[in-house]
């Protein structure tokens, strides 16, 4: 054998060095195309819903016409038929499972894991919301989801790489800090390997969540670049983020790291697809994926799948034998059945009728006519049975459809509303925000009241879930519109404290990782609010309503009887100002159910409806450019 000359030897050294700080770990891996299958914040939603769509019926004109929306058993069966058309799938899910519908209220979480279980999800990303019920409730619904609780054996990985509970403290953990999650998993696909990262929104999770006030909230760029890092280091050169902290966040996040390929996200609600579905009353914020580049150039793949069980996201990734990526394509599968009835008027629809919109939805390849899974259907129907018995009784009706906003303006939170476009590009919706929170405000405010007195109440946004259809009310409805364990308090505060405690909140909404929930509604007080204004000044002509009916401007030297949610109590969503209000003027104990004074207020009215203008609490609202 001839002796290799040493200037050879140490170029092929040298080449091999520029080698390893490439992408890959291996250039001779051949290309893989996955499927990625994904869902997000489905909050217990576990049943169908319905949504009015404009479809063309059999006289060639667009109608408004109701369809079955989603459920669990559908996303179950979309999955399974997705699946089956590729050889390397990823089933993901990016946090948010519980806290939302009664069925949480009524199983902790045990329905969720159960119906998640027949699916089988490669990873979950934690959620904010996982720890609306501290760690020990995490750990409850986590318990429901290993393999010994869960139904079909599934042994999902739990994931979260900026989340680090206290060792011997929290619920979470028993001999390390990883016993219940873990910073990523490692799967392979046709003998490659891909590593998933999950990141949980750091600010929103310790200030809009309970969890345990040793629990650690890491930096999420600074956590997903480390292990991003850590699995290049072994030799995994496909990387998917599993993030649950915003569509925003995860576009902003993409620049800032150097070998991430793929970020699934959740946590904003955002329905991002093809602008062909505006046509049919549903109008995303974004495209189906969003291209980016991360910080050496590549190719980073964006997507996220709206909200509820409303919407599988199926994303087909394509590598090269680099591990890059060299394409994706796809788009959110809205779950819809078959026609229901025209969304106004008596006339049926027709067999011809059926046939037109059949033909108009099959058009748009977003909109997924699909038949629910019935192995889920049977698992969700002996907790629906629980459900609807404690559920179905009526305290009054809504006289309208009362829209979900949680922001006023055309840019925040704009696809939230399952009322579509009626309700999320209606002018008055984005003049003064939503109907359902402006309603919930005024139902503190009677039930402090009754109990003791009352000036005004402020409520937050995001504490409000659901729209308020036309039509009955029931114990469900309000349980799912207010589905938190939450309690009212009375504080007695200064008008100063008041304009404060709305500048706090909407300081948070307008934070780098901004939460649109922290935004303020009130009853018996209205202002204007302009974003562009400096921090303190951009809440103003604050006016209070006295028991004569006279607005007048709030006096920051007076005394006001203020009703708020014991989360705010704590300063959640960033309400700071509320903790330093203390001693006698601090009625934390008043044990009134906060979903309990909605219904005592839906029975005091009877009929629901849309508040006169005057009353709104956002009279004036100017947002940024």
């Amino acid at each position: 054998m001839r002796p290799i000359h040493p200037l050879l030897l140490a170029a092929a050294v040298l080449a091999a060095l520029a080698g390893c700080s490439s992408h890959s770990n291996d250039l001779n891996e051949a290309p893989l195309t996955v499927k990625i299958l994904h869902v997000n914040d489905h909050h217990s939603r576990l049943d169908a819903e319905t949504v009015n769509l404009n479809v063309t019926t059999a006289s060639g004109a667009k109608e408004s016409v109701v369809f079955d929306l989603g459920g669990f058993p559908r996303v179950a069966a979309a999955i399974q038929a997705l699946a089956a058309t590729s050889p390397n799938v990823l089933k993901l899910h990016a946090g948010d499972a519980i806290t939302g519908d009664l069925y949480y209220t009524i199983t902790n979480g045990k329905a969720d894991a159960d119906l998640m279980n027949t699916v089988c999800f490669d990873a979950l990303a934690l959620g904010n919301h996982e720890f609306d019920s501290g760690d020990a409730g995490l750990k409850t619904f986590l318990d429901f989801l290993r393999p010994a609780a869960g139904a079909g054996g599934c042994n999902t990985p739990v994931l979260s790489a900026n989340t680090r509970p206290s060792l011997g403290v929290s619920a979470l953990t028993r001999t390390s800090a990883t016993d219940y999650f873990r910073p990523s998993t490692i799967v392979e696909r046709s003998g490659a390997k891909i590593g998933i990262v999950g990141i949980t929104v750091a600010g929103k999770t310790k200030n809009s969540s309970r969890p345990d006030a040793t629990t650690v909230f890491e930096d999420e760029v600074t956590a997903a670049q480390r292990e991003i890092d850590a699995l290049r280091s072994q030799g995994v050169s496909r990387i998917v983020l599993l993030t649950h902290q915003g569509y925003e966040q995860d576009v902003a996040m993409a620049p800032r790291l150097t070998g991430v390929d793929v970020i699934v996200g959740g946590d904003s609600h955002t329905l991002v697809g093809p602008s062909t579905l505006t046509g049919y009353g549903i109008t995303p914020a974004g495209r189906y994926p969003t291209m980016a580049s991360d910080a050496a150039g590549r190719n980073v793949c964006i997507v996220q799948a709206w909200q509820y069980s409303w919407v599988v996201g199926e994303l087909d990734v394509s590598f090269n034998s680099a591990g890059d990526v060299v394409s994706c394509s796809g788009g959110p599968r809205v779950l819809i059945g078959n026609a229901l009835r025209r969304a106004t008027g008596s006339v049926a629809l027709s067999a011809a009728d059926q046939a037109a919109i059949a033909a108009d939805v099959a058009r748009e390849p977003s909109l997924r006519v699909q038949s629910p899974s019935a192995t889920a259907g049977t698992v969700l129907a002996a907790y629906k049975t629980q459900k609807d018995a404690f559920g179905a009784t009526k305290v009054g009706t809504s006289a309208d459809n009362l829209c979900l906003r949680r922001v006023p303006g055309t840019k925040r939170d704009t696809t939230r509303s399952a009322l579509g476009d009626t309700c999320n590009k209606a002018a008055f919706t984005n003049a003064h925000g939503g109907d359902a929170q402006q309603l919930v405000a005024f139902a503190y405010l009677e039930q402090g009241k009754r109990f003791g007195g009352a000036d005004i109440a402020l409520q937050n946004a995001g504490g409000v879930r659901i729209d308020i259809r036309q039509g009955d009310v029931t114990i469900g409805t309000v349980y799912t519109l207010l589905p938190f364990k939450n309690v009212l308090a009375r504080l007695t505060m200064t008008g100063a404290e008041v304009k404060a405690t709305l500048e706090d909140a909407i300081t948070f909404v307008l934070a780098s990782a901004g939460n649109s929930g922290a935004y303020p509604y009130g009853a018996n007080i209205r202002w204007t609010v302009d974003l562009n204004q400096p921090a303190g000044s951009r809440f103003s002509a604050i006016e209070v309503k006295s028991a004569s009916g006279t607005w007048t401007p709030i006096n920051p030297s007076a005394s006001y009887k203020v009703m708020v949610n014991d989360f705010l109590v704590a300063g959640g969503d960033g309400w700071n100002t509320l903790k330093t209000i203390t001693g006698a003027r601090r009625e934390d104990q008043l044990f009134l159910d906060y979903a309990d004074s909605f219904v005592n207020y839906t029975k005091s009215v009877q009929t629901l409806a849309k508040l006169p203008e005057s009353e709104y609490s956002t009279q004036v609202f100017v947002d940024t450019p």
